[in-house]
């Protein structure tokens, strides 16, 4: 049996799991957010802005962060796991700046590199994983959520152009992005649209008065007229399958970045515990406070178990979007418990920014609904395991 010390940050022992490249790209993640977000995100997230987003960006191009599980293009082509690493230690900072990561990658980037025409992703992706160029992606809208084959957003063909109306709400990079992938429906059924966000018509206010997410820009989109060439349609796909297709790829990565979120709090909490005394003693002596740090370290070990499951079988073509519903239903949910009872430990501190906990906690109700409620994700696993659909 081993003679060292347990590691109460790595209590399995898992970094075991990972090999020497895994482990290489989570450290500079980890660097860069350690001296480029830590330092300022209490500050913006109390501001409800990220100021320095376009800088940002092009740091996070340069450190390969930016669609870095694509192929070509300037993208990095790195693996599952290691983009699930990325993530986890992108949202140990912020879910924020893990969801401007997510939206950029698995979201615009993927939709033109997977669906796009090989003229669209020369035009685009080489600047989006640079961080020249920022994206988004256009499919919620106000009035249908979880329910996308509803959406109104309409594409008409007028002689050899497509012209789009309609509104597009809660996008994430809106108003700084300079592409904007739309899916709207046409008399064919819903397509996808690579949309200059200087196009006459088309235009991003920004989406302020946020309790959660407030370090990330959220916008509306609205496409009054938008003309565009025939050119600018995805040409490789159409109906849902497509952003479908892309959502199943930004669950993924919250499967891992959620867990970083949750590492966070816990390590807040657990040092915490040990600094703060009352009746003449820690309170990382007591039982009740040493019983929620093992129950919220073996949910966060569960969880990161769980996603490199995951992050092995899509590294393998194996994984199904069912089980990245798995992934994405239990370790949001288990992610958002931590939080809450690392908030108990710190007590009233626990309220105040001068610790991560309630930002992350805040944050995390909203990814505890987007990208798939717990209720969508439920009836997703539902189906799979009974084969009947229970959606309406």
């Amino acid at each position: 049996m081993p003679k060292s010390a347990l590691d109460p940050r790595d209590p399995l022992g898992l970094d075991d799991l990972f090999d020497a490249e895994e482990l290489a790209v989570r450290d500079t993640v980890r660097a860069w957010c350690a001296d480029r977000v830590l330092p300022h995100i209490a500050d913006w997230y109390e501001r409800g802005e990220l100021p320095e987003v376009r800088e940002l960006a092009r740091e996070l191009g340069s450190i390969g962060a930016l669609g870095m599980h694509l192929e070509g293009y300037g993208c990095a082509g790195a693996s599952a796991v290691q983009y699930g690493l990325a993530c986890l230690e992108l949202e140990a900072a912020d879910s924020g700046l893990r969801s401007l990561v997510s939206v950029q990658g698995s979201l615009a980037m993927y939709a033109i590199h997977r669906w796009g025409s090989e003229e669209q992703r020369q035009q685009w992706l080489p600047g989006m994983a640079a961080g020249e160029t920022i994206g988004c992606f256009g499919l919620t809208e106000p009035d249908h959520g979880s329910d996308p084959a509803s959406m109104r957003t309409r594409a008409k063909r007028e002689g050899a152009d497509w012209v789009l109306d309609g509104r597009k709400m809660w996008i994430t990079n809106g108003s700084v992005a300079g592409v904007a992938v739309v899916w709207a429906r046409t008399d064919d059924g819903i397509r996808g649209f690579v949309v200059p966000t200087d196009t006459p018509g088309f235009s991003a206010p920004e989406i302020k008065h946020k309790g959660s997410l407030r370090a990330s820009v959220t916008s509306e989109l609205v496409l009054e007229g938008v003309r565009l060439p025939a050119a600018a349609a995805l040409p490789e796909v159409s109906g849902l399958k497509g952003p479908l297709s892309c959502l199943n790829q930004a669950r993924y990565g919250i499967v891992w970045g959620a867990l970083g979120a949750a590492r966070s709090c816990l390590e807040a909490a657990r040092e915490y515990s040990i600094g703060r005394e009352q009746f003449g003693r820690p309170i990382a002596g007591f039982q009740l406070t040493q019983a929620k740090l093992a129950d919220m370290s073996l949910e966060l070990n569960k969880g990161l178990l769980l996603a490199l499951h995951l992050g092995r079988r899509m590294d393998a073509g194996t994984l199904r979007p069912e089980q990245v519903s798995y992934g994405k239903l239990n370790n949001v949910r288990e992610a958002i418990g931590i939080a809450r009872t690392a908030r108990t430990i710190l007590g009233a501190n626990g309220i105040s920014y001068d610790y991560p906990v309630m930002r992350h906690a805040n944050n995390l109700e909203s990814v505890l609904t987007y990208e798939g409620t717990v209720e969508m994700h439920q009836l997703v696993i539902g189906q799979a395991l009974t084969g009947q659909a229970a959606f309406r």
